[in-house]
């Protein structure tokens, strides 16, 4: 018997809050949605794909777990965290001395394998896919699970360039 996962990525993120009190690095990841998030994940909530799942398992990232509550509200669905389903490392050396998109752009262009040749020390596709994986392998007893995260973690149970909008979903199986 397979078990099948609905992935669901976040709603959209805002961060004013998180840059007004200069978090850096891993800080970064405590913001929550816009109103407009809000709103996706409330109509994410009423998708008849959802119907028969019996858990939703979430990111501990903020944004996610925020749309994976409203969810869990609107359905009536338990929630439970799942640490490592955090969002993919742009910086596995966490000094975060990086600019911009410069680690997103370099691991997509290296299509996630890292070399010595590489500027930014950030997480492998492989490694990646092992972390989700193994997080999910625990849940493998369900026959219809929902899981919210990210979209580059969602990615390694897709394809690793497929740009997943916010609250979009994506069908697959462990």
């Amino acid at each position: 018997m397979s078990t099948e996962i609905i992935l669901i990525r976040h709603g959209e993120p805002r961060y004013d809050e998180v840059l007004a009190r200069n978090y850096f690095g891993m800080g970064y990841d405590l913001g929550k949605l816009t109103d407009r998030g809000v709103e996706q994940a409330e109509q994410r909530a009423l998708d008849p794909i959802l119907k028969g799942a019996e858990l939703i398992v979430s990111s501990p990232y903020t944004r996610a777990l925020q749309t994976a509550a409203i969810i869990s509200r609107a359905t009536g669905i338990k929630l439970t965290v799942e640490n490592d389903l955090h969002e993919w490392m742009p910086d596995v050396t966490f000094k975060f001395e990086m600019m911009g998109n410069g680690p997103y752009e370099e691991y997509m262009s290296a299509k996630g394998v890292r070399t010595k040749d590489h500027m930014y020390h950030w997480e492998e596709y492989e490694v990646l896919k092992n972390r989700v994986r193994n997080a999910l392998e625990k849940y493998k007893h369900y026959q219809k699970i929902i899981v919210v995260c990210h979209g580059i973690v969602m990615s390694t149970m897709t394809k690793i360039d497929d740009m997943i909008e916010h609250c979009g979903v994506r069908v697959t199986a462990l």
